[in-house]
């Protein structure tokens, strides 16, 4: 049986996921966070495939989203989405140590994952702490400069404004863009999946990041998963993969 969790630590609200018998030992941590205007109940399958391999899942609620919701729902918050995304960077440590204080990591394995808004911190996280082992992107992506420009470039207005200052506030990005330097993977194992209709993040720059990297020996472990036509939606065959991706990650 899986267990489910409420609780707070440090302050942030998440979901705990455990295997009822694993519950007060030392497992693996596995993060997986959810996307733009979700929240931890919405990425509960997830949850549970990778409990059930025997790992204690964490699912946190972003800033701005689920128990953290504040004056009004997440959408209102569109323009602090970098913002949301460098919180949970942030908070990322408070947690792992929390939890190392508390029941200890076997072995010290921590894996990330994460959909959408979620895919996009795992690659952050990938590209500041090297603690982490292993990593699993679902439709997000490694470019976040790139995909901010994207971005802004929709919102009424931005012809508007100096592109001197637009580019000075995405160069703020580049401590968490991971095809900035990817190196920084090191030889860890990563892997991304990506449906080719995608409609909020586009399939083509994860990939061409992926083509860029993949005979370089720090990408030696690094592996992409492409569905023809799928749009942005993560399918539970791709949940299963994700968490088996892990099982193996962890033997």
């Amino acid at each position: 049986m899986i267990t489910v969790v409420q609780k707070t630590v440090k302050g942030l609200p998440l979901l705990e996921l455990t295997k009822a018998e694993l519950a007060n030992e030392s497992l693996p941590l596995v993060f997986f966070y959810h996307g733009w205007t979700g929240c931890k109940e919405k990425v509960l399958t997830q949850g549970y495939e990778l409990a059930k391999q025997n790992f204690r899942v964490i699912l946190p609620d972003a800033l701005y989203h689920g128990q953290r919701q504040v004056g009004g729902p997440a959408d209102d918050h569109f323009l602090e989405f970098w913002q949301i995304v460098a919180n949970s960077v942030k908070e990322f440590p408070i947690l792992v140590k929390a939890y190392q204080d508390q029941v200890g990591i076997a072995r010290q394995q921590i894996g990330v994952s994460g959909l959408s808004m979620g895919g996009i911190t795992t690659c952050a996280l990938l590209k500041i702490y090297p603690q982490i082992t292993a990593a699993v992107c679902l439709m997000g992506s490694p470019c976040p400069v790139a995909f901010a420009r994207q971005l802004i470039a929709n919102l009424p207005g931005m012809d508007q404004l100096d592109p001197k200052y637009v580019d000075a506030q995405l160069d703020q990005l580049a401590i968490i863009d991971l095809s900035r330097d990817p190196q920084k993977i090191a030889g860890r194992p990563v892997h991304f999946w990506h449906g080719t209709a995608d409609e909020m993040v586009p399939y083509q720059p994860t990939r061409d990041f992926y083509e860029r990297i993949k005979d370089h020996s720090y990408a030696a472990k690094v592996t992409f998963t492409t569905t023809e036509k799928a749009k942005h939606k993560v399918s539970y065959e791709t949940t299963v993969e994700m968490a088996q991706k892990f099982q193996k990650y962890f033997k």
